[in-house]
């Protein structure tokens, strides 16, 4: 095999990785509503369905824990 011939495969390679890269940061930052990044910000404080009140608080009872 041709050297010239693995340095330019290793080049395109190169830059279809970095390509794929930037696409992904891309997609994860820019196509998505800032409104999407602060309801999964808040899933961790949830206390059941997004947008549904927990079965405890429509009984009136809350519970803690």
């Amino acid at each position: 095999m041709n050297i010239d011939f693995l340095t330019d495969a290793r080049s395109l390679i190169t830059l279809a990785s970095f390509v794929t890269f930037a696409g992904i940061i891309w997609w994860a930052y820019v196509s998505h509503k800032p409104a999407d990044f602060n309801q999964a910000a808040m899933l961790p404080f949830a206390d059941g369905d997004i947008g549904q009140p927990a079965a405890a608080e429509q009984d009136g009872e809350v519970r803690h824990g």
